[in-house]
């Protein structure tokens, strides 16, 4: 890899400078450049503290960017394609809260947003004092999962709520999947509204031919991506871009002053400058390598007999699926023709699980770090492997060899039923009796002790739910509160708890017990 150069990561040169100058630190942070750890054996963390800086000057100021923090956005709006960019310390959380918060400005504003969220997008709701119309998100008739709403769920809510601020969706989702945005776009467009999209997952996005097209490129209004999962940010390392005149820029700016810290962490941005400078520079090159180790390991993959890979169904489509990644692809159909709802699928997601579902996500995933391979996420049936510009050809001939060994391992005849991928449920497949939803209020009110009781989960159906249930990971909320549990939902968080799943936001981590309303009616606007 060349030199970096001054000129083309500025906020990361201003800290090496700051670095080589040692200047005597009478200012914030506390372990003055790091020589508070001189005399332990933190060597590594003592390195990172060297550019651990604050909004001195010649570093500029996150807040009110008129420096080299200013030219690193700019840089980054450019290559990514957007008319303005703001780089993120709190991760995606902070720029989808920021969104909401420009979007609904008002409390009691509508948007229009997919059930399957993560969990950053209610907490937007609830800060806004938002009403929600849930639309119900399209499922893969191959694997079970959950992708976005279909253009006909977002056309029919833009229809009946022609007040709505804007229609938020997620792509892609965990596993890699996802659809085309261009077309929700057009509609958001065509009725005065953002398209708002959580691209956390898919900061790659159309930096190479073999990746699908990013939300930019089809005209998304607002997207947010964690630069730090499928990039080379540090962790927390995020951006929001924007284009179009759509959201309110100056109270984005407003919004993000609110949500983020007013002391962010300056080696968090130089990684997000730093990681643009890299990418500018060697363009898709930088790709390739991981790129080729992810199409040997498709190719190992194959070979396997009772470890599948959703790949084998996207293989079966017309197109080829898993030979284009749907990079170009606008529509498609499944082999019965119904429509397809992902004709993009990340090279860099690949989703395992077992033929014969003996062996849950969990217990693959827990098999695979025994043998030193460490999944991104597992559900109760599948296991999500992520990744990524680091990965090598050797991270990927250790992971097929411990494929092998496990194969061994669990044992499989001809003889034996494989149970197909199409008959699982998602967990995070969350629909309604309807595609679009009533307005459901949020706001930050507690629920108070005296108005809800602690029940067993079991007899939870037809209850409203007090508390927010979370599986972690991926972070989408199965229940909020105020939300009906249904006995769909009842059945999820039963074979999730006892699958070991972990959750967060309720009382009871173990899910044996449930916080919910007395008053089955409870609504969140008698608060």
């Amino acid at each position: 890899m060349r030199k970096l150069h001054a000129v083309e990561a500025p906020l990361w040169e201003a800290l090496q400078r700051y670095r080589e100058n040692k200047d005597v630190s009478f200012h914030v942070p506390g372990h003055k450049n790091g020589k508070m750890y001189a005399r332990s054996s933190s060597g590594p963390l003592q390195d990172v503290l060297t550019i651990d800086a604050t909004e001195i000057t010649g570093l500029d100021d996150l807040h009110h960017p008129e420096g080299v923090i200013e030219e690193a956005q700019k840089r980054a709006a450019r290559f990514f394609g957007a008319e303005e960019t703001y780089f993120l310390v709190g991760g995606s959380t902070s720029g989808n809260l920021a969104l909401i918060l420009t979007a609904c400005s008002q409390p009691g504003d509508v948007l229009l947003v997919q059930r399957n969220v993560h969990k950053s997008v209610l907490h937007g709701l609830m800060l806004a004092r938002a009403r929600a119309v849930f639309l119900a998100p399209e499922v893969d008739g191959a694997s079970g999962l959950a992708t976005m709403p279909s253009p006909e769920t977002v056309g029919e809510a833009l229809r009946r709520y022609p007040g709505a601020k804007g229609v938020l969706v997620t792509h892609p989702n965990y596993y890699g999947m996802g659809a085309p945005l261009a077309p929700l776009a057009a509609l958001c467009h065509a009725a005065g509204v953002p398209l708002l999209v959580d691209e956390a997952h898919g900061a790659h996005y159309g930096l190479a031919a073999e990746l699908p097209r990013g939300a930019l490129s089809q005209g998304a209004d607002g997207v947010v991506q964690s630069t730090h999962k499928m990039l080379g940010a540090m962790t927390m390392g995020a951006m929001l871009h924007v284009q179009g005149g759509l959201l309110n820029r100056s109270l984005l700016r407003q919004r993000l002053a609110m949500v983020q810290s007013s002391s962010p962490s300056y080696p968090i941005m130089a990684s997000l400058d730093l990681c643009r400078s890299l990418l500018e520079q060697e363009g898709p090159a930088a790709f390739a390598e991981s790129l080729s180790a992810a199409a040997r390991l498709r190719e190992g993959l194959r070979e396997l007999t009772r470890i599948g890979s959703l790949e084998e169904e996207v293989s079966n489509l017309p197109d080829g699926g898993n030979k284009k990644y749907g990079s170009n692809l606008e529509g498609g159909s499944a082999p019965n023709g119904s429509p397809y709802p992902h004709p993009y699928q990340d090279p860099y997601k690949v989703v395992l699980y077992d033929r014969l579902g003996q062996w849950s996500g969990y217990k693959l995933q827990e098999h695979l770090e025994r043998h030193q391979c460490v999944p991104e996420m597992s559900d109760e049936r599948y296991t999500v492997l992520a990744l990524g510009p680091g990965t090598t050809a050797g991270d990927v001939n250790h992971l097929l060899e411990v494929l092998h060994t496990l194969e061994a391992e669990m044992g499989y005849c001809p003889e034996d039923q494989a149970k197909p991928a199409a008959s699982f449920v998602s967990t995070w497949n969350i629909r309604g009796a309807e595609s679009v939803s009533q307005p459901v209020a949020f706001d930050l009110s507690p629920s108070v002790e005296e108005e809800t009781e602690h029940i067993p989960l079991e007899q939870g159906e037809g209850k409203k739910a007090a508390e927010m249930v979370i599986p972690y990971p991926p972070g989408i909320p199965l229940l909020y509160p105020g939300e009906t549990i249904t006995a769909e939902t009842l059945a999820r968080l039963i074979a999730l708890r006892e699958a070991g799943s972990r959750f967060q936001a309720v009382k009871d981590s173990s899910l044996q017990h449930i916080q919910v309303y007395l008053n089955e009616d409870y609504t969140p606007e008698e608060r």
